[in-house]
């Protein structure tokens, strides 16, 4: 049923417009005027019979008593002022709800609702601390380790989309990407005018995904991109509100692009077959499905655990050490800051995820087995060069080392951090050695004294959303 404020709100306009009072229609349909009252408040869900009944009086079906959207435009400014008033924030400011009566002109009531919508909108665009944005993110993180990176209910919806359009294996072509958008109402158009800090919008009035006409660096590609603005519409993302709801929202939206670009089906048959044959690797799993490596290194955190019961780990680093993206549920110690995150947090020198970057050779992955103390790991590096030189690394325990492709590399290395004299403290004498005779101008990451992005989606901005949305909208 519709939300039960709207239902109610449609009943009494479609009474009031049929000039019958509370009692009349209480009358005509055998209910009592003070449970009608309820209902009409949105306090008491009606049953359908009664439906029925109020609908014959007052000249209307139930499907337009049923519709979600308010009855008027009075109706939908009286509605949206009441949500306002129960917010959090309003709440705090100790002040009493204000219930619109006739008497109040619709320009008194624009005007208020006009005042908590500005007021939501310097919310949203507060800046946030980086503290409490890292403390989001290792929330998320904890969540999903937790639940072994996995999410089965997008892992169905993106299956049976998937199977609605008859993909059977391989990789998911365009034309497919386009049939799954339209079987939600959305048509992808390319255009090359796009804001400059948006990657993809989706226009659900009109029902289009904007996206560039090329493939972007640092992604897996169009395909991925119109079935992240896909998702916002398949798991009914709404306007997020707060930092930690933007990221859970991102998550899901680039889980579900995942799980229908490397389905669950296909994928775990892919997987079993490799476990099998002891022969696991991420090159091949990238392969298999037409995507990047760091798609497919994302996909087994996925699938690995719940599928294969092998616990992992996954880090992404930048050429300078630090983390750009980690995730592990078999112990690895991830270097962590005060708040618990990782991100921007520098790696031992001795893991692979640096390792390999010393390599001449590249051209495919860096097998290494690392000793640390929480265990011996296996694990596989694979580096690129991006907006900037860049590896990622899927590591495993030890004893899982046997499923892997690169298990018999015997280059070894250990690693005491977060121990100081591992790799950050300098050799015996060095330190003294070089006391105020030297001076090394830093390479500071522009990063780290940015503000975090702000705007109803962080980093958009939306002036320049809704101007490109109004353009391309007077072009339909």
């Amino acid at each position: 049923m519709a939300n039960l404020v709207t239902v109610g709100r449609r009943i009494r306009h479609y009474r009031t417009r049929a000039g019958l009072t509370l009692d009349q229609l209480s009358h005509a349909t055998g209910t009592a005027p003070s449970q009608l009252s309820l209902i009409e408040n949105g306090k008491r869900e009606p049953r359908l019979s009664l439906l029925q009944e109020v609908a014959e009086t007052v000249g209307v079906t139930v499907a337009e008593l049923l519709k979600d959207e308010a009855p008027s435009g009075r109706d939908a400014m009286e509605m949206e002022l009441a949500r306002a008033q129960e917010t959090p924030a309003y709440r705090e400011l100790g002040l009493p709800s204000l219930r619109p009566t006739k008497a109040m002109t619709d320009e008194t009531l624009r005007t208020l609702v006009g005042l908590h919508r500005e007021l939501d909108r310097r919310a949203r665009q507060a800046i946030a601390t980086p503290e409490l944005a890292r403390r989001a993110n290792t929330d998320l993180r904890a969540r999903m380790r937790a639940i072994d990176n996995h999410l089965p209910e997008v892992e169905i919806v993106a299956q049976e989309a998937v199977d609605a359009v008859g993909h059977t294996g391989g990789a998911l072509t365009h034309r497919t990407v386009a049939l799954m958008a339209e079987r939600v109402g959305l048509s992808i158009v390319h255009t090359d005018d796009l804001p400059h800090s948006a990657r993809a919008v989706v226009d659900n009035a009109h029902g289009r995904i904007y996206i560039p006409p090329a493939s972007i660096p640092g992604g897996h590609g169009l395909r991925s991109l119109a079935l992240q603005a896909v998702a916002q519409k398949v798991l009914e993302h709404g306007e997020p509100a707060d930092y930690g709801e933007f990221l859970r929202q991102r998550l899901e939206a680039s889980y579900y692009a995942a799980a229908c670009l490397m389905p669950e089906k296909a994928s775990v048959r892919f997987l079993d077959e490799a476990k099998r044959s002891r022969h696991l690797a991420i090159d091949d799993f990238r392969d298999a499905f037409g995507v990047t490596h760091e798609a497919a290194a994302l996909r087994f955190t996925n699938l690995a655990t719940v599928h294969l019961g092998i616990t992992l780990h996954y880090v992404r680093i930048a050429g300078d050490g630090t983390v750009q993206g980690a995730y592990e549920n078999d112990s690895l110690p991830l270097p962590l800051d005060a708040t618990g995150s990782t991100e921007g947090e520098v790696v031992c020198r001795y893991w692979s995820a640096r390792r390999a970057f010393a390599r001449a050779t590249r051209t495919t992955e860096h097998y290494q087995y690392t000793d640390t103390p929480a265990g011996t790991f296996f694990e596989a590096t694979q580096t690129g060069i991006g907006a900037e030189e860049y590896s990622i690394t899927v590591g495993v325990p030890y004893a899982d080392s046997k499923w892997f492709r690169g298990r018999e590399t015997p280059l070894r290395e250990v690693s005491t951090c977060p121990d100081v004299t591992c790799c950050r403290r300098p050799e015996d004498g060095l330190a003294e050695q070089w006391h105020g005779r030297s001076w090394a101008s830093p390479r500071v990451r522009p990063y780290l004294f940015a503000p975090l992005p702000h705007g109803t989606y962080p980093g958009v901005d939306d002036r320049e959303l809704h101007e490109f949305l109004e353009a391309h909208a007077e072009e339909i």
